[in-house]
This record gives C-alpha cells, sequence and structure tokens, in this order.
C-alpha cells in the first residue's frame, strides 16, 4: 500500500499512474474516487485511502460517478489481453491487430480504447506493436544474426520499412547495434563542471552519453568502431547548452538525445523525463508510469542503464522510505542536483 504522503501528492497531481493502486475516500461526501479524478479536490482531513474499491464499499462509501473507479481493473485486464494479442501477432507478416480488432476483442469502443491503452502503457497500440518489433530486431541483432535476417524475422516485409518505422528514433543504424557504432560519427568533449569532469558525447540525433568521471578511453569501449571526433561547430553549441543546463538542472526536455533501450526502459526514460524540476519519484511509480506497476525492479535497471545522467533524471529517483538510493556518480553528485532543483526527499 501506498503511503498516506505519497498517496496525497499523487492526488494533488491527478496521477493516472496510481490509479488502481489504491483509492482515495472522500468522508464528507460519502465517496471514492481514482487518484486521477478530474474533480476539485477535498479537504486532505477529509480524505481516507483504502487499497481497493471494496475496502472503501465496506466503509460505506459509493463509487464516484464520474471517474468511475471500479472500472480500472477492467481497464487493466482489457490492456493485458490486447498486449497478449499484440505480442504474439509480433512476427507475423499480416502485422499487429488494428485498433478496431482490439477494441472488439475488449469490448470497448476503438477511441475510448485507445485512451485507455495510453494512459496504461504511455504508447498508443500501434506505437507499442512499433516498439516491439524494433525491440525483437535490437535482440537479434545482440544475438549475432544478420540485420536483414533479423529484419524480417521481426514482421517488416522489407529493411526500407524497418528504417521508414524507426523514423530516426533508434539513433543509429540497425547495425551500428552489433557493430558498435560503425559508420557513425560521435562527437565529444571533455568538460569541467562544478560537479567534477564530465564527458559528453552525441551523434547527428543527439546527446549518446553524459556521464561523470570517464573519459575517451571509455567512450571508445562503449563504440569502439564509430569515428569519434573532439569538439566542431555545432557540436560546440550544444555543448555549451549541456553544461548550462547541469550547472542550473531544470526543463532538459529541449535537448535532443539518442538513446537505445528495450521498450520498457524507454518508457521508464520517459518517465523520468516527465518528472518536474524540484519534485522526485520513487521506482515503484517508475514502474507504474511505465505500464507495469509490479516490474519495480526492472525500473531500478532501466535506471542503472540510463547512458545520459542528468538530462534523463534518474537523481529524481529515491526509495519509498524517503532514503536517497543508489547514483551510478555518488551519493555526493545525486544530493547536490536535488539540492539545486529544490527537491524535497
Amino acid at each position: 500500500m501506498v503511503s498516506d504522503d505519497h498517496a496525497w501528492a499523487a492526488v494533488k497531481r491527478r496521477d493516472r499512474s496510481f490509479d488502481g493502486r489504491f483509492v482515495t475516500g472522500v468522508l464528507s461526501t460519502g465517496i471514492y474516487c481514482r487518484p486521477s479524478c478530474a474533480a476539485r479536490h477535498p479537504r486532505r482531513e477529509n480524505v481516507r485511502f483504502f487499497a481497493s474499491g471494496a475496502e472503501a464499499r465496506r466503509a460505506g462509501l459509493r463509487a464516484c460517478k464520474r471517474c468511475l473507479p471500479d472500472d480500472v481493473a477492467r481497464d487493466e485486464a482489457a490492456v493485458a489481453a490486447a498486449i497478449d494479442e499484440i505480442r504474439q501477432a509480433v512476427g507475423d507478416a499480416a502485422g499487429p491487430p488494428s485498433l478496431d480488432n482490439l477494441a472488439q476483442l475488449t469490448g470497448y469502443s476503438p477511441g475510448h480504447f485507445q485512451r485507455v491503452f495510453k494512459r496504461a502503457i504511455g504508447l498508443s497500440p500501434a506505437a507499442y506493436a512499433r516498439a516491439l518489433r524494433d525491440e525483437r530486431v535490437r535482440d537479434a541483432l545482440s544475438e549475432g544474426e544478420s540485420v536483414t535476417g533479423a529484419i524480417y524475422d521481426a514482421g517488416f516485409s522489407a529493411p526500407s520499412r524497418f528504417y521508414d518505422s524507426t523514423g530516426g528514433r533508434l539513433g543509429m543504424t540497425a547495425s551500428a547495434w552489433v557493430n558498435g557504432g560503425a559508420g557513425v560519427t560521435i562527437r565529444w568533449a571533455l568538460v569541467e563542471t562544478t560537479l567534477g569532469p564530465m564527458l559528453v558525447a552525441a551523434t547527428d540525433k543527439g546527446v549518446c552519453r553524459l556521464s561523470f568521471g570517464e573519459g575517451e578511453d571509455d567512450l571508445r569501449r562503449r563504440f569502439p568502431n564509430a569515428d569519434l571526433v573532439e569538439g566542431g561547430g555545432a557540436f560546440a553549441r550544444l555543448l555549451a547548452d549541456v553544461v548550462a543546463t547541469v550547472e542550473s538542472p531544470g526543463d532538459f526536455a529541449h535537448i535532443p538525445l539518442d538513446v537505445k533501450g528495450t521498450a520498457f526502459q524507454e518508457a521508464c526514460w520517459k518517465a523520468l523525463r516527465e518528472i518536474p524540476p524540484g519534485e522526485t519519484r520513487t521506482y515503484a511509480d517508475i514502474a507504474a508510469a511505465a505500464g507495469n506497476p509490479k516490474a519495480v525492479r526492472a525500473a531500478g535497471s532501466a535506471n542503472a542503464r540510463n547512458n545520459v545522467a542528468i538530462l534523463i533524471p534518474c537523481h529524481r529517483v529515491v526509495r519509498s522510505d524517503g532514503d536517497l538510493g543508489g547514483y551510478a556518480y555518488g551519493q555526493d553528485i545525486k544530493r547536490e542536483l536535488l539540492k539545486r532543483e529544490g527537491a524535497k526527499t
């Protein structure tokens, strides 16, 4: 069960990722709601939190007719059924199931199911299917399969369809996933900051590495076949922006990134980028926002695999008991970043 303080904070920000984890009982009105209910917030002294709608009903409360909190379980079952259907179809030449087919399967209208699915997963069904296919290609490449074979095995009708579908999101071309950045130019610099020496590297798509205490040798181990070029005009402008953002942490959304991960890892990184400056989340919060509330350990792993410190602000994740938790570059840097952002842990 979420602590009362964390539950109230989730209610105040109408955080949909907490729907299904508890309900908000409003004693003055006799109703219970989802944490994300759009109704005006009640006074804190009139609120009691319950683990489920059934528990709230036993306390004499009735379900809110606006947010329909008892529909959360039905929504979760529908999303789970759709995910299973999409996963079974990945690799099929016929392609993933259509939104109409998924809606018919789950008993929702297409438009409503699209909203339910995106709210739970963070992606539309079509985008989720594309992410799974991309992930299948990456997994196959990491196991040494040929690029063309991996693309066809993932269900793409031609290599061109795969490259078109990524829309540049993968950054490097498919072969770079197994060839250490072959054919890719990575510009880099090592700069002094108030947090210590900082390595910044970027492809023409965006920042691919930001770390502390690393140098050129570390970068070459990550991308042994890339063309590493120190500095450069356009890169200098990007570097100045990155350094300014690091020295005065805030909103990093305008800085382009070139990162890779599984669909779940990328969903976690997206959730991290959506944490407002000055706020923190727990690993459980991130797992829920990524669409799998039970995958707390996997959310922690996604944090650890973050290649662009600060720009994907994994320093804003703390333990459920309020402890700072771990950080790849040490708690001192994490503590300082949170201090600069004014975060209360």
